[in-house]
C-alpha cells in the first residue's frame, strides 16, 4: 500500500510524502499492510486517540510495519500541532520510538530486518539496544529494545524524555518485565497525553489489554473504556498436522527422557528428508525445552542427516552472531537447514524458509517453591496457544507441515495459555522495580494480574534484608543504586560488598557469571569461570563484555561500598561473592554414604548432579537448585545446578548475619539437657554439651509440654485422683472450682506450676515431682473445705470397708464408680449421690472372685429383681459365701461363711 493511500486527509497526505519510512516498500508481501489504515485512523490524534492493541497473529508484518507507521503519523501530527511536538523533533524526523522484544534475539533480528527493507544502515534510523550491545546513533528514530531496557530507562526517566510512542510487542508472552511495563506506562500516559502507546498480541487475548489499556488511561477524551483494538487475518498457507507420538515417555523424575529426544531428533531428520524430495529449499525447525535439550537433539540429528544437511542450535546461550546466522535464513546456494531452538523462535522470530515444524510439545517455565525458598525453570507441556504459533512458522511462507510427537489427546488437556510469569516466578527484581516506581507490592498499578501475596511478602523481605526498601516498602537510596544495575538485586548487593573484599575484577567476574546465560558443567561455576576467562566458552565474549559493564558500576558507585578488611583467599573468592547474594543457599555437605547431599542454611536439603566435579567438597555456594527427583536429588527433592566450593571462613564470612551461638536446651527422658550450639542458618557447626541455666530451660520445658502435654511429667496415682474428683465438681458445680483439662491447666501453668516448672529447667529430674501439691494451689478457699465431702475419695459400705471411688476422666462426661463384692452391700437400699446428692453412684457389684457380676445404679431395683438371678448362677460356684435369699436382712460382709 502506498503511504497516502494509508489515510483520506490530503493534508496528511502532502506531509507523509516527506514521512521518513516509505510503508509502501517496507510492507511489499505483508498481510498486516492491509490493516494500517485502521491502525492509523485508531491513532487519530483528532479525536484525542493515541493508545491501540494490535492482535494479529505471528509472521503478518506487525512487528516490520507498525514502529515506521507511527513515526509516519508522529511526523504528521507534530507538522500540524494535533500533536506535542517535542524540541528536538523535526518535520521529517520525529522522537524516537521505542519497542520492546520479549529476547535479545528478537530485538537483534528485528532491528536488522526493518533496517533492510528500509535500505538503511543499521544503527542510523534503526537500531537496537539489548544488553551490553548497543547500535543507535542521534539520528535513531525505532529503537528496538529489551523489557529490562525500557524498565531502567523508565525508572532512570518516568517522563521518557525524547520518546514519542512505546510499542509493546509479544504481550501474550506474559513476561514479568512486560507486564510491568503495560502497568507503568499507563501511568506515564495520564501524565503524557502526548505519548503514544501500542501493544501487539499474537492471541486473542487483545481485548482484556485494550481494557487494561483504557481502564487507566486518562488522556482518552471519554477517561474509560477500552482502546481501539486493530487486527488483520491470519498469514498461514495450508498447514498438514502430524501426529507422531512417542512409545516412551516424554518426562520422568529426571525431566525429559533421553529416549524421547531420540524420538525428536529422528522424526525431525525423517520428516526433513521426506519434504526434501518434494521441495529442496525447505527448512525445518525443531522445538525443544531447553538449551540442553537443543544440543542433544542437534548432535543425533547430525549423526543422520549427514554433511548434506546443515543443523543449527537457537536457544540464549549460544554467541549472538550463532543465533543471528540461525534466524537469517538459508544464502543464496546454501544447503538445506535444520533450526533446533527453544520456544524462542516460537512467535518472536521469524525464521525464513521454513516449511516443517517438529514440536516436542514441552516448554520450559519459571516456577517458585515458596517452602523451600527455591526457584528456577521447570519442564511442563507447553500451552495449546504455543503449540498452535509453533505450528503457524511451517505455514507463513508457504504450505507447511507440523509433526507433533505428542498424541491428540495431551493436547487437548494442555493449558490454553501460558501461566504469567508473574504468578510463578521470583518477584525479588519485580519488587524493587514497583518499590521505584512508587508502587510498592503492585499497590495501585494496572497490571494484567496481580502478584501473589506471598511471593510479593517473601520478594520484599528480601529486598528489606538488603536494604533496598524501608519497613513501609518504599525505597531507600540503596535500592534505587541496585535498581541500576542490570542484575538480581541480590546479585547487585553482592557486586558492591564483594568488590570491597575480593576486588572490583573478581565481583564483576563472578557477577556476570551468575547472572547471565551460561550452563556450568556438573554444576561447577569454577570450572565455567576458567573456560570463560581462557576463552574456549563459546559464551566468552558476552562474559566480558558484562563483565567491563559490572566493573564499570561497581567503580562508579564505590561510594556505596562496603570497604571490609575481610581476608578471603582466591580460592573461596568466586563462592564468597555468590554467598553474598544467596546466603540463604551456603550448603555444608551431610555426612553419609550414598549420593551426595547438602545441608541448605535456609534449611532445605538437595542432592548434587552425579560426576560434578564439586563432589567431596565440605562447603558450597549455591547459586541456583531446583525441585527435582531422580538419583541426582538424592531422594531430598532437589538439584544444585550451579555453585561454587568455599571454606568455612569463607561461608561464615558471607553469611555473618546468619551466624547464632545459642545453648539449645531439650528436655529429654524426663529431663532438661542443653548443647551450646554455634550455627549458620539451618546448619550446625558444632555442639558441645553445657550445663542449662534455669533461664534457659524453661523454654525446653515449655516446648515439651506443649507438644506432649503434662505426660511428661505425669500423674501419680494420688494426683490423678485428686484431678478427677476436682473435674466432677467443677462439671456439677462450675466456678469457682477451676477447670482442670489438659487445655486448662497448660494455659495456666504459672498459676500452680511455677516452682516445679523452674526445677524442672534447673536440671531436675520428673521423677522428684508429684502433681498433687500443684493441683492443690488450684482449690478455691474456702470451698476447698468442703472437697471430701463433695467428693470424697471412698465410699463407705455396709460391710464396714472403705472403697475407693473411680472418678470419671476430667474430659468424660461419666459417672463415678464404686467396684465392690456384692455381699458387702446387703441390705443397703438407697444408692449414695456425690456432690450435694447431683451424681448417683455406678455401682460395679463383683463375685468373691471380682468378676463383674452386675452394673446398677439403683441397688433398691437390684435386689428386688435381677439379684435372684444371680444367686441361682453363683451359689453353686462360690458355696463358701453367703447367698441368701433375703439380701435385705442379711448382714453385709467382706467374709466367708465360716469366718462370719
Amino acid at each position: 500500500m502506498s503511504t497516502q493511500h494509508s489515510t483520506g486527509n490530503p493534508d496528511r497526505s502532502n506531509v507523509l510524502a516527506k514521512a521518513p519510512f516509505n510503508l509502501e516498500h517496507i510492507g511489499a508481501g505483508l498481510v498486516f499492510a492491509e490493516a494500517l489504515p485502521d491502525l492509523a485512523a485508531a491513532l487519530d490524534p483528532a479525536d484525542g486517540k493515541n493508545a491501540a492493541v494490535v492482535q494479529a497473529p505471528p509472521g503478518t508484518g506487525k512487528t516490520t510495519l507498525v514502529p515506521p507507521l507511527l513515526a509516519n503519523l508522529l511526523v504528521w501530527q507534530e507538522s500540524t500541532g494535533e500533536g506535542r511536538p517535542a524540541p528536538a523533533a523535526t518535520a521529517q524526523r520525529p522522537q524516537r520510538i521505542v519497542v520492546t522484544q520479549p529476547r535479545r534475539v528478537a530485538a537483534r533480528s528485528a532491528a536488522r530486518r526493518l533496517a533492510a527493507l528500509d535500505n538503511s544502515r543499521l544503527g542510523a534510523r534503526i537500531g537496537y539496544t539489548v544488553r551490553g550491545e548497543s547500535h543507535t546513533s542521534p539520528e535513531t528514530i525505532i529503537e528496538f529494545v529489551t523489557p529490562g531496557i525500557l524498565l531502567r530507562r523508565l525508572l532512570a526517566d518516568p517522563g521518557l524524555e525524547g520518546v514519542s510512542a512505546v510499542v509493546l510487542d509479544e504481550v501474550h508472552e506474559r513476561g514479568l518485565e512486560t507486564d510491568l511495563l503495560l502497568g507503568m506506562l499507563t501511568e506515564v500516559r495520564q501524565l503524557r497525553d502526548d505519548l503514544t502507546l501500542v501493544a501487539m498480541s499474537a492471541t486473542l487475548d487483545a481485548p482484556r489489554f485494550a481494557a487494561l489499556i483504557g481502564s487507566g488511561d486518562g488522556s482518552e477524551r471519554d477517561g474509560s473504556g477500552p482502546v481501539p483494538v486493530v487486527g488483520c487475518a491470519a498469514a498461514l498457507y495450508p498447514l498438514e498436522v502430524r501426529w507422531a507420538p512417542a512409545p516412551s515417555l516424554r518426562l520422568d523424575e529426571h525431566g525429559v527422557t533421553r529416549s524421547f529426544l531420540h524420538h525428536v531428533a529422528d522424526t525431525a531428520a525423517a520428516a526433513h528428508s521426506e519434504l526434501l524430495a518434494g521441495n529442496p529449499e525447505a527448512d525445518a525447525l525443531v522445538f525443544v525445552p531447553g538449551a540442553w535439550e537443543v544440543s542433544h537433539v542437534a548432535a543425533r540429528i547430525r549423526g543422520s542427516a549427514g554433511a548434506g544437511t546443515e543443523v543449527l542450535e537457537l536457544h540464549g546461550q549460544i554467541d549472538p552472531r550463532e543465533q543471528d546466522r540461525a534466524v537469517s535464513g538459508r544464502s543464496a546456494g546454501g544447503k538445506p537447514r535444520i533450526i533446533v531452538s527453544t520456544s524462542l523462535a516460537e512467535s518472536s522470530l521469524t525464521v525464513p524458509g521454513v516449511r516443517l515444524v517438529i514440536d516436542s510439545g514441552l516448554a520450559r517455565e519459571p516456577r517458585r517453591d515458596a517452602a523451600r525458598g527455591m526457584s528456577g525453570l521447570v519442564t511442563v507441556s507447553c500451552s495449546r496457544a504455543s503449540a498452535e504459533q509453533r505450528a503457524g512458522r511451517a505455514a507463513r511462507q508457504g504450505p507447511g507441515r507440523v509433526v507433533r510427537c505428542y498424541d491428540e489427546r495431551t493436547f487437548g488437556a494442555a493449558p490454553a495459555h501460558q501461566t504469567p510469569e508473574i504468578s510463578v516466578a521470583d518477584l525479588t527484581a519485580a519488587a524493587l522495580v514497583l518499590a521505584c516506581w512508587g508502587a510498592p507490592g503492585g499497590e495501585g498499578l494496572a497490571l494484567p494480574d496481580a502478584p501473589p501475596h506471598r511471593a510479593m511478602e517473601d520478594a520484599q523481605t528480601v529486598l528489606r534484608d538488603l536494604g533496598a526498601v524501608e519497613a513501609s516498602g518504599a525505597v531507600t537510596p540503596m535500592g534505587k543504586t541496585l535498581a541500576g544495575i542490570p542484575a538480581d538485586p541480590r546479585l547487585a548487593r553482592a557486586l558492591l560488598d564483594g568488590s570491597g573484599v575480593v576486588g572490583v575484577r573478581t565481583a564483576a567476574e563472578t557477577v556476570a557469571l551468575v547472572s547471565g546465560d551460561h550452563r556450568a558443567p556438573g554444576a561447577d561455576l569454577t570450572r565455567l569461570l576458567t573456560a570463560l576467562r581462557s576463552g574456549r566458552d563459546p559464551g566468552e565474549r558476552r562474559w566480558s563484555e558484562d563483565v567491563r559493564r559490572m566493573e564499570s558500576i561497581a567503580r562508579r558507585e564505590e561510594a556505596v561500598r562496603r570497604e571490609e578488611s575481610l581476608d578471603v583467599a582466591a580460592t573461596d573468592a568466586v563462592g564468597f561473592v555468590i554467598g553474598l547474594a544467596f546466603p540463604d543457599r551456603i550448603a555444608r555437605r551431610v555426612p553419609g554414604e550414598g549420593p551426595e547431599r547438602y545441608l541448605l542454611s535456609s534449611g532445605t536439603r538437595a542432592g548434587l548432579p552425579a560426576g560434578s566435579p564439586l563432589t567431596g567438597y565440605e562447603w558450597l555456594a549455591v547459586a541456583e537448585v531446583t525441585r527435582a527427583q531422580g538419583r541426582d536429588a538424592a531422594g531430598t527433592g532437589a538439584v544444585i545446578r550451579s555453585a561454587a566450593p568455599l571454606s568455612e571462613d569463607a561461608a561464615a564470612s558471607a553469611a555473618r548475619h546468619l551466624l547464632t551461638d545459642t545453648v539449645e536446651a531439650r528436655f529429654v527422658s524426663g529431663r532438661v539437657t542443653a548443647r551450646r550450639e554455634r550455627r549458620l542458618g539451618a546448619i550446625v557447626l558444632s555442639s558441645t554439651p553445657v550445663r542449662p541455666s534455669a533461664e534457659e530451660g524453661k523454654p525446653a520445658v515449655a516446648r515439651a509440654l506443649a507438644s506432649e502435654g503434662l505426660g511428661v511429667i505425669g500423674f501419680s496415682p494420688a494426683a490423678d485422683s485428686l484431678r478427677r474428683r476436682m473435674a466432677l465438681i467443677r462439671r456439677e458445680l462450675g466456678e469457682p472450682w477451676p477447670d482442670v483439662s489438659e487445655s486448662a491447666l497448660l494455659a495456666r501453668l504459672e498459676d500452680w506450676l511455677a516452682p516445679e516448672l523452674n526445677a524442672l529447667a534447673a536440671g531436675a529430674s520428673v521423677n522428684g515431682i508429684d502433681l498433687t501439691e500443684p493441683l492443690r494451689r488450684l482449690l478455691p478457699w474456702p470451698e476447698a473445705s468442703q472437697l471430701a465431702e463433695l467428693a470424697p475419695e471412698r465410699l463407705a459400705v455396709p460391710s464396714g470397708s472403705h472403697v475407693r471411688i473411680a472418678y470419671p476422666d476430667p474430659d468424660d462426661d461419666g459417672r463415678p464408680v464404686v467396684a465392690v463384692k456384692l455381699q458387702e452391700c446387703f441390705g443397703w437400699a438407697e444408692t449414695p449421690r456425690l456432690v450435694h446428692g447431683r451424681v448417683p453412684v455406678l455401682f460395679h457389684l463383683l463375685s468373691p472372685a471380682r468378676q463383674p457380676l452386675a452394673v446398677t445404679d439403683d441397688l433398691a431395683s437390684f435386689w428386688a429383681g435381677p439379684y435372684q438371678q444371680v444367686r441361682a448362677q453363683m451359689r453353686g460356684r462360690y458355696p463358701k459365701h453367703p447367698w441368701p435369699e433375703d439380701p435385705w436382712s442379711a448382714k453385709a460382709t467382706a467374709k466367708t461363711k465360716a469366718r462370719m
